[in-house]
Order: structure tokens, then C-alpha cells, then sequence
């Protein structure tokens, strides 16, 4: 029997009321359980409205979707709704309400076994079909599977009210009462946000193993490298699949895009060619055949309906005056807040550390950690408990907060950026406030719309664009990589590269962070911070250095040995002389030479094929082949010269 799909979309399109054009225009996509998806896209391609058709939230569309037969679809979204009136556990646990229903049916059921007028035949029945059912979902550990979960998602306690929860708080206890459900189709709209690494790291092992499918929408690189095994894009409202993880994606990305910039120049060039033809009059049109006036008619047609690339977002900030050379200076300063009990709660422990202008630090640690506390300390808006600080001079710092608590959403557009005034200056360069929002790609006809209107990652822009309309020596991003698209998060990138000022990052992304960051200010437990000279990658090199360096320490030593008499010195003994070969060995010496430059010839074939990441595009069994044969041909090398080196090679 032929194996049934996961879910199938088929023809649909989704225009919004008053929208010129759709902003999904006849997609089909269909996959099989057990599908890793990665969804990416500009800000406002349809992201979203995607997988909430998926979720069968939204209905107003033309075409077919629906999932396979015995499919159950859970679904993330980017502002979760949950109970207030409930605590956390009580709504972690509304995702198992079917398993904990059953768990406590069978509990009723082992009760009234034990009344001395118990029908002992139906509700033995009744008991084993329970239990089989409950075994089938692991029910039995039901409890140990929440705390497990909340715990490495860094839920809230499970006593606390969901009404007090922040934004990034409710998001995690969503996204563990969804896991908890374990649907067929996990549909999650960027579920790396507000997740700290060591969460980041944990989702991964678990949808690495989920056995269901799941479709996910991330701005997340090394997330998506991670987890999936197909991409697909949403771009000028088609859909386009490319197998492969994300960093496959780039590679065919580019390719496609060099052909379809070469097949619209040739079209727009026999247009034109066309345009100037028809131009002529009509005593040369008479002349002419009449396919050729209907080709014209036919290329008009599919200029008109060809939807050009979305455009780039044009970063640009003024450093202002440069601040002294130090920024911050920290000497053993120690921060302590109060708990609710009584107690006192270190977050800083003796830290030291010296801020130079041009720094780009990234803090690291789980939420709640104190990155926050830190960076007011380093910038003075903080007295320590104790310990020293000493500020630069001529410091002026903008920030970015990843609650977007700067925004005002009653504040139109234009009034948020440049309050009052029409004009912004950035640097030397005086711009129009509605010309400043079309570089962060808001049309003139969106300035007068208010902040409310904006999509997440919209709203992101905006605070952009804001922080960047006041000239800063020091910036202080906290998350700026939610919800952005990610060829924004990558023009980001380079301006941050670029930029002459000191940058504070906080960012659980950690290519944005490897990207950008020249050190990290890292939380070890218990009040400890460090820091590491590098990005990620090396910090965790260095630490993963440093306790192996620890474990040895720590590790009992031996008795010395009694000290061996010592003995003459000696000459040096001379270098071995090559051993004579026997005939076989020295047919098979003579013959190595050749095996090792065949097999370097066939990987650089192999490397060449695989080069500009076609293949996978056009013959992917074909591509995997040659992935396996070239991992191949580089133990066979390896062996080879190893057996030429014994054999006397040199």
C-alpha cells in the first residue's frame, strides 16, 4: 500500500481585502509524516498566514488544503493565547488532557474493583484497554515528561498565574504545552524567540527525534541547518521547495537567482526590441505576420505579470562624536537583590572587566541570568553593591528592547520616528521622514497608518529604524533578531560589522552572534560572568578547554613511582634503514603512487559536481550518491597513504 500523505495543499491562493495581488498565489505543497520543513521569507510574504491555513485558523482562501487521514495538527503561534484565569501547570497540562483523562479513568476504574459488588468482568475489560492505551502515549511518566519539559524550555514555576507572565514567558509555556500534545504536524511560528541556548539546543534534540512532522517558520540559521531537511520559500507569492537544510538553501538560492535575473533580462530585451517594432505604424505592421503582434501581446502580459524581487531594507547609523577610549571600567563589583522569602539573591560576583570603544560583546546566559542588570551597570544606571565603576566620557547610547516597550501603538508611523518634525538627520545627511521609512521598506502611503496595524517583524523594523534615526556611540541591542526576515538579520549583520561605535548584543542566535561579536560576557552559575575573547564558537571551545583542564586537576594523582637509577648516556641510535620488501610488498609499493593520485582526481570530480549545490536541486539521490562516495574516497586516500608511508614512502 502506497504510502499517504502527511497533508495536502493544492491550488490555493489568499488575497486580503483591498490587496492588488495575492499574497499566496496558487501554492501546492504536499509531504509525507515525518517531514523536517523550514519556511523563510521576507517580512510579510504570507509566513504566517501559511501554516495558520495549515492550522485551519484561517479559511477564507481559494484552492484545497487538508491534512491526511488520522492527522492531528498542533499549531505555535507568534502571540500565543492561554488561560489567565489558570496557572502554568494548569495550562502545560491542558496539552495532555487527553493522557491525563485516561490515566485518571483508570485510576476511577482500579477504584471500583474494589467494591464487593463490582463487575469484575467489564471493568477488567475496561482496565486493559485503558492501560493499553496509556502505554501506546507513555502515560504512566506523564508527570515527569512536564516537569522535564518546563524545566528545559525555563518555564515559569508551575504556581505562578499566567496573567503576570511577560510576552517571552507565555511563549515558552506555549511551546511546552504544545510538545506536551505530541500532534502529528507540529506547525511552529519561530519558536527560538525568547528561548535562551542550552533551550535552543534542547528543542533541537527533541524535533531531531520527533516522529512526527514539523513545519517551522525561523529567522534561526543554525536552527534551521539543525533541523531540517527541506526548505521552503515564500517568494513574491509563490512557493519554492529545495531540499536540504538551510545552508543547501543559500547555495541553489543563488543559482536560481542568476538564472531568473538572466531569463528577465532576455525578455526584457526582445520587449523592447518588440515595443520599438510596433512602433513603426501600421504600413509595417502589414507587413509583418500576425504570431509576431501576438507575441508582443504575450510578453506585455508576462512583464506585467511578473512581481519583482521584495526589496532590501538600506541600513544606515550615525556614530555621532566618538566617546573616550574606555567605555566602562569594572572592578570586583558584586550585585545582590532581595527575595520575596527574605534571603538575598547574587546575580554579578566579583566582576572584572575593562569596555574599549569599538567593542561588539555579547552577553550570554539563560533569561533571568541578569544580562539585563549587567548592562546597567556597565552603563551607569546601576549602582552595584559593591565594587567599582568607572564610566567614559562622552557616551551616548541607543537601545533596542526586545519587548518593543518603546513602542507606541496609538503613535502613527511618522510620528514615532521623527515626533514633530518631518525631516531626519542622520550624520551630515538631512532625509524626509516618509523617504527615511521607504529605506526600511514602509510606503509613503503606511506613515500615516498606526504602530497597532504592524506585523511582529514589522514592528521590529520600526524600532530599527528608529534607533538609527539618532546618532550613538554605543548600542545596546536586546534581541534584535525576532521576528526579522533574513535578509534584514544579514544586512544588520554588516552594519553592526561596520560600525565604528561600541555595540552591546544580547542574542540567543548564534550566527548573528558569530557574526558580529569580537568577545562574550558569559553567566557560569551562581553570580559567576566571564569573559571570552572570540564569538560562540570559541567561547565554547574555551570552555569546553577549560573544564577538561578542571576534570584533570581535580582527578587524584598517582603515587610517584621510585626513581629509576639513571642510566649512561647514550649515542643516538642511528635512523632505521628501510626494510627490504618482498616481492608482492614491492609491487604494491610501486603501485600506491598511482591508486593515491586517482583517488585525489575522482574527489575533485566529485567536489566539482557538487560545487554549486545544483545537483541537489536537480537530482538529489544523485547528489547524496556522490556525498557518500567523496566521504568515501577519503578514507580510501587516507589509508593509501598511511600503507605507503609503512611500506617506506617518504
Amino acid at each position: 500500500m502506497a504510502a499517504q500523505y502527511a497533508y495536502v495543499m493544492k491550488g490555493m491562493t489568499k488575497t486580503f481585502p483591498g490587496a492588488q495581488k495575492p499574497v499566496l498565489n496558487n501554492i501546492s505543497l504536499q509531504f509525507y509524516q515525518g517531514a523536517k520543513i523550514g519556511i523563510v521569507g521576507p517580512n510579510g510574504a504570507g509566513k504566517s498566514t501559511l501554516i495558520k491555513i495549515m492550522a485551519g485558523i484561517d479559511k477564507d482562501f481559494t484552492g484545497e488544503a487538508w491534512p491526511g487521514e488520522n492527522i492531528t495538527v498542533g499549531y505555535l503561534e507568534q502571540e500565543p493565547e492561554l488561560d489567565p484565569t489558570k496557572t502554568v501547570l494548569e495550562n502545560v497540562r491542558e496539552g495532555a488532557k487527553e493522557t491525563a483523562d485516561l490515566v485518571a479513568r483508570f485510576n476511577e476504574v482500579s477504584a471500583l474493583m474494589c467494591e464487593p459488588d463490582a463487575d469484575f468482568d467489564t471493568l477488567g475489560a475496561e482496565m486493559g484497554e485503558l492501560q493499553d492505551k496509556i502505554d501506546a502515549v507513555d502515560g504512566w511518566t506523564l508527570d515527569n515528561q512536564l516537569e522535564v519539559a518546563m524545566e528545559a524550555l525555563r518555564c515559569p514555576p508551575g504556581d505562578w498565574p499566567v496573567k503576570d507572565l511577560s510576552g517571552g514567558e507565555k511563549r515558552r509555556v506555549a511551546l511546552t504545552r504544545l510538545l506536551i500534545q505530541k500532534p502529528s504536524i507540529l506547525l511552529l511560528d519561530e519558536p527560538t524567540n525568547h528561548l535562551d541556548l542550552d533551550s535552543i539546543t534542547w528543542l533541537e534534540d527533541l524535533l531531531l527525534e520527533y516522529k512526527g512532522s514539523v513545519v517551522t517558520i525561523s529567522h534561526d540559521r543554525a536552527f534551521l541547518d539543525r533541523v531540517a531537511t527541506r526548505m521552503v520559500e515564500l517568494d513574491r507569492g509563490r512557493l519554492l521547495s529545495y531540499p536540504g537544510n538551510f545552508a543547501q538553501y543559500q547555495l541553489l538560492k543563488e543559482e536560481q537567482m542568476a538564472q531568473e535575473a538572466v531569463i528577465n533580462a532576455r525578455a526584457d530585451k526582445l520587449l523592447a526590441q518588440e515595443e520599438v517594432w510596433i512602433r513603426k505604424g501600421v504600413e509595417a505592421r502589414r507587413t509583418r505576420a500576425q504570431g509576431r503582434i501576438t507575441r508582443l501581446e504575450r510578453l506585455r502580459e508576462q512583464r506585467a505579470q511578473r512581481r519583482d524581487a521584495v526589496g532590501s531594507v538600506k541600513l544606515e547609523v550615525a556614530s555621532g562624536n566618538a566617546s573616550g577610549k574606555i567605555v566602562a571600567e569594572l572592578e570586583k563589583v558584586t550585585q545582590t537583590f532581595a527575595t520575596a522569602d527574605g534571603g538575598q539573591r547574587t546575580v554579578i560576583r566579583d566582576f572584572s572587566a575593562t569596555i574599549l570603544r569599538g567593542d561588539k560583546i555579547g552577553l550570554i546566559g539563560p533569561n533571568g541570568a541578569g544580562k539585563t542588570t549587567l548592562l546597567k551597570i556597565i552603563l551607569g544606571e546601576l549602582i552595584p553593591t559593591s565594587g567599582t565603576v568607572r564610566q567614559g566620557s562622552k557616551i551616548s547610547v541607543a537601545y533596542f528592547d526586545q519587548m518593543r516597550d518603546q513602542l507606541d501603538l496609538d503613535a502613527t508611523l511618522e510620528d514615532f520616528i521623527s515626533p514633530g518634525s518631518e525631516w531626519i538627520e542622520i550624520g551630515n545627511k538631512r532625509t524626509h521622514v516618509k523617504s527615511y521609512l521607504s529605506d526600511f521598506l514602509f510606503s509613503p502611503a503606511r506613515a500615516n497608518a498606526p504602530v497597532r496595524t504592524l506585523s511582529g517583524g514589522e514592528r521590529n523594523r520600526l524600532l530599527l529604524a528608529r534607533l538609527f534615526a539618532r546618532p550613538a556611540n554605543v548600542l545596546v541591542l536586546d534581541e534584535p533578531t525576532n521576528d526579522l526576515d533574513i535578509d534584514t538579520l544579514e544586512l544588520l549583520e554588516d552594519l553592526l560589522q561596520q560600525y565604528e561605535g561600541t555595540v552591546f548584543l544580547v542574542s540567543h542566535d548564534r550566527r548573528f552572534l558569530d557574526n558580529v561579536v569580537t568577545s562574550t560576557l558569559v553567566f557560569e552559575g551562581e553570580g559567576r560572568w566571564r569573559e571570552y575573547v572570540g564569538d560562540v564558537q570559541d567561547w565554547l571551545t574555551q570552555s569546553a578547554r577549560s573544564a577538561a583542564l578542571q576534570r584533570e586537576r581535580e582527578a587524584p594523582t598517582p603515587p610517584p613511582a621510585a626513581p629509576a637509577a639513571k642510566p649512561a648516556p647514550s649515542a643516538p641510535a642511528p635512523a632505521p634503514a628501510r626494510k627490504k620488501l618482498s616481492y608482492k610488498e614491492q609491487r604494491e609499493f610501486d603501485a600506491l603512487p598511482q591508486l593515491i593520485a586517482a583517488l585525489e582526481a575522482e574527489q575533485a570530480t566529485i567536489g566539482k559536481d557538487l560545487e554549486n549545490g545544483q545537483l541537489f536541486h536537480s537530482d538529489p539521490a544523485r547528489a547524496a550518491q556522490l556525498g557518500a562516495r567523496h566521504a568515501e574516497v577519503e578514507g580510501e586516500w587516507l589509508q593509501a597513504l598511511e600503507r605507503w608511508e609503512a611500506l617506506g614512502g617518504s
